[in-house]
C-alpha cells in the first residue's frame, strides 16, 4: 500500500488489493449469496467464542455430577482455551495452504462431533479430552472467518461485515454466560450441564450445511515447485512449543500457586521464541513457506495491531474474570443473575459495533480513539466505585454499559486496520496471529488481575475460596480492577502506534 496518511482513511477501510493472483481473486469472485455467506461464518464465530465462556457457570454442576476434583473442573475451562490458543496460527496457515473452505468445513465438523462427545462424557478426564478436541476444531475453522471477511467482501460491504464480526464477538461473549446459566438452571430432562455442549450439535450441523452451500471453492493449488516450499512442519512444532511454554503456565500456574515447572516454562519461553524467529527467517530466505511469515511483521499496522490486541483483550478478560467471581462470591448472585448483569455491556457492545461503519465515515480514525477512551474511562469509574465502597448495582451496570460501548467501537476497527496491508495469500496466517495475540492477552489478563487480587486478599483467592471478610473481598476486587484499568490504559497508550504506523514497504517480503 503506497499511502501513509492514515488521517485520510478510516480504520475499517478494506485492505489495499494485493498483487493479482488466482488464489486471492477466487474467493471474491465466487462469493455468491454474500448475506448467507456472512451469516454462516459469523455463526461459526459465535459458536467458537461462546464456547470459551458458556462452561464457566456450569463448572459447579460438572463437579457435582461427575465427581470431579477442583483441578479437573478448572481444566474443563482451561483445556479449551489452551488448545485453542496453541493451534490458531497453524489453523490459519493450513487455510492459506489448502483453502479456507476445506479448513472451515473440517474444523466445524470436528468441533460439532467433539461437542456431542462432551455432552455425553461419563467422566471428568473424558470431558477434558473431548474439550481439547473441540478446541482443535475451533482453531481450524475460526481463523478462516477473517480470511473470508478480507477476501470475499470489498468496499462498504467489507466495513459492514467487520462491524457485524465485532458485534458477534461481543454478543457471543456475554451470551455464553447467559445461556450457560439458563441451561444449567433449567436442568432439561434432568441433564444438568450437558445441554451446554449439546446445543452446539444442531447449530453445527446447520452451519455445515450452510457452509457447503455458500463458501466459495478455491482453485486447486499446484504442488510446491521446490523442496521446503510446502507446509512448515518444523516451524509449526516450534511455534506450538513456544506458545505452550507461555500459555500453559499463564493459564494453570496461578491456580496451582506457581509451582517450579511453571517458572521453568516461563523462563524457557524467550529462548524458545528466539529459536522460532531464527528458523522462520532462515526458511523465508530459502524461499520456504514459513508458518509465521516474517514479512507480516514488516507491516507496521499489523505489528502495532498485534501488540494492541494483547493489551486490549488482556484488560477485557481480566475484568470479566474478576466481575464474574465478585458477583457470585461476594455479592451472592446466582449463575443466571450474574450472567444477566453483563447484559448492558452486551447490548452497548453490539450497538457500537453496528454503528461503527457510519461513525467512521464521519470521524475517521478518531473512532478508535473514542472507543479506547470510553473503555478505559468505564473501567476507571468502576474502580473508583469499588474504592469508595461496595458498588451499587446501578453504578455497576452503568459502568459496564460504557465499557461495552467503548469495546464495541474498538474491536472490529482494530482487526480491520491491522489486516489492511496484509495480502490475501497471507490472510489466514495473519488472522491466526491476531487471534493468538488476543488469546495470549486473555490468559495474561486473567493472570495479572488474579495476581493483584491474591496480593490483596492474602492466602484466599478466587479460585480456591472466598475472602474471609466483606472488606477484604472488596479490597481484593479493587486491586484486581486496578490491574484491569492499567491494561485498558496501556491499550489506549499503544493506539497511536497503530494509527501512525507507516505502510508496508513495497517489494518482496524478506
Amino acid at each position: 500500500m503506497a499511502d501513509t496518511d492514515v488521517s485520510a482513511r478510516t480504520p475499517a477501510e478494506p485492505p489495499a488489493p494485493a498483487a493479482p493472483t488466482t488464489a486471492a481473486a477466487a474467493p471474491a469472485a465466487g462469493a455468491r449469496r454474500p448475506g448467507w455467506l456472512l451469516a454462516v461464518v459469523l455463526g461459526g464465530t459465535f459458536m467458537a467464542i461462546m464456547d470459551g465462556f458458556i462452561v464457566n457457570v456450569a463448572v459447579p454442576a460438572v463437579r457435582t455430577d461427575l465427581g470431579a476434583s477442583f483441578a479437573q473442573a478448572q481444566l474443563t475451562v482451561s483445556s479449551y482455551l489452551l488448545a485453542y490458543g496453541l493451534f490458531l496460527v497453524t489453523g490459519g496457515r493450513l487455510g492459506d495452504r489448502y483453502g479456507f473452505r476445506r479448513l472451515f468445513l473440517a474444523g466445524l465438523a470436528l468441533f460439532t462431533a467433539a461437542s456431542l462427545a462432551c455432552g455425553l462424557a461419563g467422566s471428568a478426564p473424558a470431558l477434558i479430552a473431548f474439550r481439547t478436541v473441540q478446541a482443535l476444531g475451533a482453531a481450524l475453522f475460526y481463523p478462516q472467518v477473517l480470511s473470508v471477511l478480507q477476501t470475499a467482501f470489498t468496499g462498504s460491504r467489507q466495513a459492514r461485515a467487520f462491524a457485524a464480526f465485532g458485534a458477534t464477538i461481543g454478543g457471543a461473549s456475554v451470551a455464553g454466560q447467559l445461556l450457560g446459566g439458563l441451561l444449567v438452571q433449567a436442568d432439561l430432562f434432568g441433564t444438568s450441564w450437558r445441554p451446554v455442549f449439546l446445543l452446539n450439535v444442531p447449530l453445527g450441523l446447520l452451519l455445515l450445511l450452510g457452509a457447503a452451500l455458500t463458501l466459495p471453492r478455491a482453485p486447486r493449488r499446484a504442488a510446491p515447485a521446490r523442496r521446503g516450499a510446502g507446509l512448515d512442519a518444523g516451524g509449526t512444532l516450534l511455534l506450538s512449543a513456544a506458545l505452550a511454554l507461555l500459555l500453559v503456565p499463564l493459564t494453570l500456574g496461578h491456580g496451582a500457586h506457581w509451582p517450579l515447572w511453571s517458572v521453568v516454562m516461563l523462563a524457557a519461553f524467550p529462548p524458545g521464541a528466539a529459536l522460532l524467529a531464527a528458523h522462520e527467517r532462515a526458511l523465508a530466505r530459502r524461499g520456504g513457506q514459513a508458518v509465521i511469515d516474517p514479512g507480516l511483521f514488516t507491516r507496521g499496522r499489523f505489528r502495532a495491531g498485534s501488540a494492541l490486541a494483547v493489551a486490549f483483550f488482556a484488560g477485557n478478560a481480566g475484568l470479566f474474570f474478576l466481575l464474574t467471581w465478585h458477583l457470585q462470591s461476594t455479592m451472592g448472585y446466582g449463575a443466571l443473575r450474574a450472567g444477566l448483569c453483563f447484559t448492558p455491556l452486551a447490548l452497548t457492545f453490539v450497538l457500537a459495533s453496528l454503528l461503527a461503519p457510519r461513525l467512521q465515515e464521519r470521524i475517521g480514525t478518531r473512532l478508535l480513539v473514542a472507543g479506547y477512551v470510553l473503555n478505559a474511562a468505564g473501567t476507571l469509574a468502576l474502580l473508583a466505585a469499588a474504592v469508595a465502597g461496595r458498588p451499587e448495582t446501578a453504578v455497576l451496570l452503568g459502568c459496564l454499559a460504557v465499557i461495552g460501548f467503548g469495546q464495541g467501537l474498538g474491536v472490529s476497527p482494530l482487526f480491520a486496520t491491522a489486516l489492511r496491508e496484509v495480502p490475501a495469500a497471507l490472510a489466514g496466517a495473519a488472522s491466526g496471529v491476531l487471534e493468538t495475540a488476543a488469546q495470549l492477552g486473555m490468559a495474561l489478563g486473567v493472570t495479572l488481575t488474579g495476581l493483584a487480587f491474591t496480593a490483596q486478599a492474602g492466602p484466599d483467592s478466587p479460585t480456591t475460596a472466598t475472602a474471609t471478610t466483606a472488606s477484604g473481598a472488596s479490597g481484593a476486587f479493587g486491586a484486581g480492577l486496578a490491574a484491569a484499568a492499567l491494561l485498558a490504559l496501556t491499550a489506549l497508550a499503544l493506539l497511536p502506534r497503530l494509527l501512525r504506523a507507516p505502510a508496508a514497504p513495497p517489494g518482496p517480503r524478506p
